[in-house]
């Protein structure tokens, strides 16, 4: 059914109409059909930052030094300004196209310690209470000897440190330490936050802290799940071992790792009630992989609930190699509470698969405070992205490799999506390999990237370009972009950068 464009009508109608139950959120999106950023400040004058994101709230812009040594917030204002004589034309006053206009810097403050640098890819953000999770690391070694139960051919940071902060006025609350270990930082591949719980994956010792930030602002200990899984199985294992040799001790296997082998026991266990056949069974399936199973360790893992992780499982060279699709991997649900093993699947299961392609959202789990996370386009709550889905699905080559391409992006990268509304794929359509809600960077285009409705009369309602409006002088030289859009201001960066650390263009696209 057409509709109109108009604002003033669109108003009208939301006066005398009411949407259905459950739609009141969608329908009020839809006026950003008309309040779009259809205009451009090309190679905006501001500091040289690396800018990372705007926080779910809109509320800050959180940015790094280039020499990553300190945070720098800035509050998002809207433009104001006012000229002599017409002010109808198109042209700004050159005072309103500077970084400054559209931003209020609220502090800047050093976080890393002796020989430490902020990890620019990593924040996190408690929207509850507008806390900020920034990490800062030394540098790794590559060659480092597996020393105190650390597993061999995972890399060594001499120290890791989480900072906590309070967005409001910079102040530091807490800080945890992590000394000699791996944790991937990298677009927050290797912390995941829900509600107050924070979830952080030690690579070089198999360990998951799990952490809960309290509404004082302090990191406390819940429990650690790798070596043991319950709070008293350390006293209990040393109360009972004291009569055996310690070298046997040292070959017990890990409390989860004991946990997820006896899962896949008695899974294959349980599909044939024939004792020959079962014993035939488990040699095939179960012993003749025994080992394999065994050298699987802990890649990722994401909150599917407040009890419930979805870890997963690869090879030691699937940890430190780039292009993790050509090893084999393996997901299992596990419960924090019961410290059981609740299912588990290969990365080529189309059960797995099924319920990926269905319940999409709930494997993005986003914590109950956050309010816009919520409504994040996806093939399982969009007719539109489910299609696109489908086209994919049908040009496959191969069944079995779409699948395996489908699940490694599980699990997610927390916060990795953004909740702008002109990423909603019921309201616009664009090319998703040149800009979409996750958190990426992309190759650069000279070509501006646009934004169609979606509805009719399926017009072009404006266009995002990164870099100088003339275009790049020199065309080889490779560039990449980033785009930064505000949660629900039609207020957008677009950052464009080379590979040879020159300053970045920075573009303002904002409805004037």
């Amino acid at each position: 059914m057409f509709r109109s464009h108009n604002v003033a009508t669109r108003i009208f109608d939301r006066q005398i109409s009411s949407p259905a139950p459950g739609s009141a959120v969608h329908y009020a999106r839809r006026f950003y059909e008309n309040l779009v950023p259809n205009y451009t400040i090309y190679e905006v004058e501001c500091p040289d930052h690396l800018f990372r994101k705007f926080t779910e709230d809109g509320q800050y812009l959180v940015c790094f030094s280039r020499n990553h040594q300190k945070l720098i917030v800035y509050r998002p204002t809207w433009l104001s300004y006012s000229c002599k004589g017409d002010c109808t034309s198109t042209d700004l006053p050159p005072k309103a196209r500077r970084f400054e206009s559209f931003f209020t810097q609220l502090y800047s403050v050093s976080l890393p310690c002796t020989n430490e640098l902020i990890c620019k890819d990593f924040f996190l953000y408690m929207e509850s209470n507008r806390y900020g999770l920034f990490a800062t690391s030394t540098g790794q070694i590559h060659d480092a000897m597996p020393v105190g139960g650390a597993v061999l051919g995972v890399p060594s940071i001499e120290k890791i440190t989480f900072h906590l902060l309070r967005l409001e006025d910079g102040v530091v609350l807490d800080q945890r330490s992590f000394h000699h270990d791996f944790i991937n930082l990298a677009h927050n591949a290797g912390a995941f936050l829900y509600d107050d719980l924070l979830a952080i994956v030690s690579l070089r010792y198999q360990t998951l802290h799990i952490l809960q930030i309290r509404e004082s602002g302090n990191l406390v200990d819940v429990r650690a799940i790798g070596t043991y899984c319950r709070e008293d199985d350390e006293l209990f294992l040393n109360s009972h071992v004291q009569n055996i040799h310690e070298t046997t001790v040292a070959c017990f296997h890990s409390g989860l790792k004991q946990r997820l082998l006896s899962f896949i026991f008695r899974g294959m266990w349980n599909e044939e009630t024939d004792p020959t056949l079962r014993v035939q069974g488990l040699k095939k399936k179960f012993y003749f992989h025994f080992q394999d199973y065994v050298d699987l360790i802990i890649w990722k893992v994401q909150f599917l609930d407040r009890h419930h992780l979805l870890i997963k499982f690869g090879s030691v060279e699937g940890v430190i190699s780039r292009n993790t699709d050509l090893h084999p991997a393996f997901f299992a649900v596990y419960n924090m509470e019961t410290t059981e093993i609740v299912a588990f699947y290969q990365n080529s299961a189309d059960e797995l698969y099924l319920l990926f392609e269905q319940f999409y959202d709930h494997f993005h789990a986003t914590s109950r405070n956050s309010y816009t996370m919520n409504f994040v386009s996806s093939h399982s709550n969009n007719m539109h992205a489910r299609e696109q889905l489908r086209c994919v699905k049908n040009k496959a080559s191969s069944s079995l490799q779409f699948v395996k391409k489908m699940l490694a992006s599980l699990p997610f990268n927390c916060q990795s999506q953004s909740p702008s509304p002109y990423f909603d794929q019921s309201l616009f359509r664009f090319d998703e390999k040149l800009i979409s809600a996750t958190d990426r960077h992309r190759q650069s285009t000279d070509h501006p990237i646009k934004f169609i409705l979606r509805r009719q009369p399926y017009t072009l309602k404006f266009k995002i370009k990164p870099g100088p409006e003339a275009g790049s002088i020199d065309s080889r030289t490779k560039k990449i972009s980033s785009f930064l859009f505000h949660p629900f201001l039609p207020l957008a960066l677009s950052i464009q950068q080379t590979l040879y650390l020159q300053p970045a263009v920075v573009n303002i696209h904002f409805r004037k």
